[in-house]
């Protein structure tokens, strides 16, 4: 997903433009393509993808920024019964770690570590997992509604040794001048949005739990009868495929050179009679058990929406490109649902960033954005415009008071498919054949693009906006010239009907080049 951060207040514009801007370069440097992409895994399997987004004081040589990374379902706690974690009392977040690295980390450990006064529940792993020098790094969150305020606070402790705590926190930070920058975070607590730092992606959920079930906890059983079915009609297979036989003791056959086959030859002693040695009946499974089979598999691919036509596959005589896409279309029905909850999900997440850059971002920071007409650019960037602004003034003598900007965050899907970039190219013939590049059709053609919703809108838009101004300044040109000399004006006319004349012929040679683009784009997405 890609984020567009619109204001609530026309006075937020240009701030919802700048952070539309940095957020993904934000995400960018948290490698969240990865995270993303490992939470819906996790999600698939598990029925909840959780993110953490923290701020982590360690990065940027101890300037600090934002982290964002993937939690595991077995090293969360909250309250049970509630359905949504930003309505627990309180939220715990367990992780192991070696002993010797707490200890560098934090000398008043020594000699405290090693006995285990939590259990941290594992995954079955192939290999030996040795967990004895560690210790369970516990993450405390838990609200106070202070004045009316919902204020968060954090205990880390280990054992019974606690290693920080916000309301601990009771020191004032002042600069060199003795000003006040910041109150201490037993007043504040740790995130001034209140919220614990986890969002939960859920895929289906369930009543009472902030978790859900995926889709081995849908398919598991399905899944087990295709498969212990299977293994009954490949052993059916592989009993029918060999012949078998009956043999006397007594016929004098010579057992080991009839079993092997590459043996042209087999000894016996005596006659050798149907008494003697007789094969085994086979018996084949009917047809019905392979019907049977068949069904499962067809329950499974309807119970979890992996339908084949959600794969590219097409039924029997569906050969049109628009009746396989209105197929496709029907079958992914499921993983919409489950990509807009994700969406949702992904709007969380953005908000407490938002959140973490108005809180912390006071230094300068510069990032490398891409700006208009897809230039990159290189802005500096703080929370300034974030910050609570005066209202102004005042009314009867009473201030107006502070604003804080806030902002609605619009989350729409990136899309780098062949056959959108094929139906992008198309879309920008279709435009040059409507005569949107038209200078004298530019205000329809703004019109039509302002209800429209693609790729590269705005510089679509730009362009056609120049030509627009530019036919402008053309035509005031002439008209000034007309004006002022006769002849000029008459040279200025000579000059555009020649300029009309040959962007006629060019015009003619770009249509018959358009044409033959349309031609082959038609050809290579016919389905023959």
């Amino acid at each position: 997903p890609a984020p567009n951060i619109l204001p609530r207040e026309a006075a937020d514009k240009e701030e919802a433009k700048r952070l539309s801007s940095i957020v993904p370069v934000v995400l960018d440097m948290n490698g969240f393509e990865k995270v993303y992409s490992d939470a819906w895994y996790y999600k698939l399997k598990a029925g909840t993808g959780v993110y953490m987004a923290y701020w982590d004081k360690t990065k940027l040589n101890g300037i600090g920024d934002i982290a964002i990374a993937k939690a595991d379902l077995l090293n969360l706690f909250w309250e049970p019964g509630i359905s949504d974690i930003q309505r627990s009392r309180h939220f715990f977040h367990v992780e192991l770690e070696d002993n010797d690295l707490l200890i560098e980390s934090y000398p008043q450990l020594e000699g405290k570590l090693g006995s285990k006064a939590v259990d941290v529940a594992q995954y079955v792993y192939d290999d030996t997992v040795d967990t004895s020098q560690k210790s369970a790094v516990i993450d405390w969150y838990y609200k106070k509604n202070e004045g009316g305020k919902t204020i968060l606070h954090y205990v880390k402790f280990v054992g019974d040794e606690v290693l920080f705590a916000t309301e601990n926190d009771r020191e004032p930070k002042l600069d060199e001048l003795g000003q006040l920058v910041s109150l201490p975070m037993a007043v504040t607590g740790l995130y001034d949005h209140g919220m614990y730092p986890f969002v939960f992606d859920v895929l289906y959920p369930i009543e009472g739990t902030p978790a859900g079930f995926g889709y081995i906890d849908i398919g598991k059983d399905c899944q087990s009868y295709i498969d212990r079915g299977g293994q009954a009609i490949l052993k059916n297979m592989l009993a029918n495929a060999r012949p078998r036989y009956f043999s006397r003791s007594e016929g004098g056959i010579n057992e080991e050179e009839f079993a092997d086959l590459d043996n042209d030859i087999v000894h016996v002693e005596g006659g050798v009679g149907e008494e003697f040695i007789s094969p085994i009946k086979a018996n084949p499974l009917s047809n019905i058990f392979l019907s049977v089979m068949q069904y499962k598999v067809d329950e499974l691919k309807e119970t979890t929406g992996n339908r084949d036509v959600s794969n590219g596959g097409t039924a029997s005589g569906v050969t049109a490109a628009s009746a396989i896409a209105a197929m496709q279309e029907a079958g992914s029905k499921l993983s919409r649902d489950n990509n807009k909850a994700s969406f949702r999900a992904y709007r969380e997440l953005i908000v407490m960033v938002i959140e973490l850059i108005r809180q912390f971002y006071d230094l300068p920071r510069q990032f490398r954005i891409i700006g208009q007409a897809g230039a990159q650019e290189f802005i500096t960037y703080t929370n300034a415009g974030l910050t609570p602004q005066s209202q102004g003034g005042n009314e009867f003598g009473v201030g107006m008071g502070e604003r804080v900007p806030y902002f609605d965050i619009e989350v729409t899907a990136q899309k780098a498919s062949p056959y959108s970039k094929m139906a992008q190219n198309e879309l920008a013939l279709q435009f040059y054949s409507a005569g949107f590049f038209n200078p004298q059709m530019a205000s329809q053609a703004l019109a039509c693009l302002e209800m429209m919703d693609f790729d590269r809108k705005d510089f679509v838009m730009q362009k056609v906006t120049q030509n627009q101004m530019m036919f402008m300044m053309m035509q005031q040109q002439m008209t000034a010239a007309q004006q002022g000399s006769p002849e000029s004006g008459k040279a200025t006319a000579e000059n555009v009907e020649e300029t009309e004349r040959l962007g006629g012929k060019e015009g003619k040679q770009e249509a018959a080049n358009t044409k033959k683009s349309r031609q082959r784009v038609a050809e290579s997405t016919s389905p023959r």
